[in-house]
């Protein structure tokens, strides 16, 4: 539409306007969907008129550019077509919603409409009442089981740089990457780094290094925060990767370590090259705080239903060392204006 002005077209635009909402239901109808999206049955009950004449007065509005529908289920949806509204228009509107803001009839209409979305709670209350026994189920097979861990990570930092030590093919790295500035993903095995390069391909704020977890290619202080998921079983010397870990952290860095409780299924040893058949509570906590870090909590956690392994640990510490607190400002400024921009894989 243009805009109004002299031309004819505008002037015939602004009498169109004019036209559509000189009607009172279709004023009122446009009052309850700039606020709320209503099904044309919500809005009959609202204006307590018929559905024929309700459809009859939101295709005029939607011909004139007022209202727009999508599809919800069985059901359409109507609001205030708001962003693709002429300024003219949106200023007639403002006049007309002011002049009969306060009125009687739309003080009725506000009190329906409370009702309306007052049953529309209900009903949805009345589903997860009827489903509450079996909702982690249906929630699985709607959205899988990985939806959480890909989105937790959006509680990070955006402008964190962030360790995968003992990245494995990526699949931290993959969660990460979409919500911090930087991700450092490193192991020691060409065919996972391989692995891990095709995986990550698409993001431009991954580097994948290859390193040995006990010297990691990576500045003192250069890390945010890092992971080291079920990999330690893996290490001669845990606490020496921990150490490591803890020089390649900033001060007040954050570390998550994820592995297994001790076991005795000693065939792990010949089947994948396990070094340590999990870990005790203390033995965590005595080489995280060997290696500098405080605030630790070891947390046992919940098992999958579908699992076979033994059961997990999360363990989370806090690097401490308060001689270097007044270099973490200077070291993260200058690792940000050294991270790289967003167009390619760096390796």
């Amino acid at each position: 539409m243009n805009q109004i002005g002299t031309t004819p077209a505008a002037l015939g635009d602004m009498l169109g306007w004019m036209s559509s909402l000189a009607d009172v239901t279709r004023a009122r109808a446009l009052r309850l969907v700039e606020r709320h999206e209503l099904s044309v049955a919500e809005l009959c009950s609202v204006l307590q008129a018929p559905q024929s004449t309700v459809s009859r007065h939101l295709k005029v509005l939607a011909d004139e550019g007022w209202v727009a529908a999508r599809p919800e289920g069985t059901s359409r949806l109507y609001g205030m077509a708001t962003e693709n509204l002429d300024p003219a228009a949106r200023r007639l509107w403002a006049l007309l919603r002011e002049q009969t803001a306060g009125s009687g009839l739309a003080d009725q209409d506000d009190q329906r409409l409370q009702s309306v979305l007052a049953e529309r709670r209900s009903r949805s209350q009345e589903f997860f009442s009827s489903s509450a026994g079996q909702w982690d189920r249906l929630r699985t097979e709607m959205y899988g089981e990985r939806f959480e861990r890909m989105a937790l990570a959006g509680l990070l930092d955006d402008d964190w740089t962030v360790g995968d030590l003992g990245c494995g093919t990526g699949q931290w790295s993959e969660v990460l990457a979409p919500f911090v500035r930087h991700v450092i993903a490193i192991d020691s095995s060409t065919a996972m780094l391989k692995a891990a390069r095709q995986r990550l391909g698409g993001y431009d704020n991954v580097e994948v290094r290859r390193g040995d977890l006990e010297a990691l290619p990576i500045d003192d202080g250069g890390l945010d925060a890092a992971t080291v998921c079920l990999v330690l079983h893996h290490v001669p010397d845990p606490a020496a990767v921990l150490r490591d870990a803890a020089r390649a952290l900033a001060p007040g860095g954050r570390l998550l370590v994820i592995d297994m409780f001790r076991h005795e299924r000693i065939e792990y040893q010949r089947q994948m090259g396990h070094v340590w058949l999990g870990f005790e509570t203390a033995q965590m906590e005595e080489w995280l705080g060997g290696a500098g870090f405080g605030a630790v909590r070891v947390v046992a956690l919940p098992p999958d239903p579908q699992a076979k392994g033994p059961a997990l640990f999360a363990a989370v510490a806090r690097h401490e060392d308060a001689a270097a607190n007044h270099q973490t400002n200077n070291n993260r400024e200058t690792r940000r204006k050294k991270r790289p921009g967003r167009g390619r894989l760096r390796t």
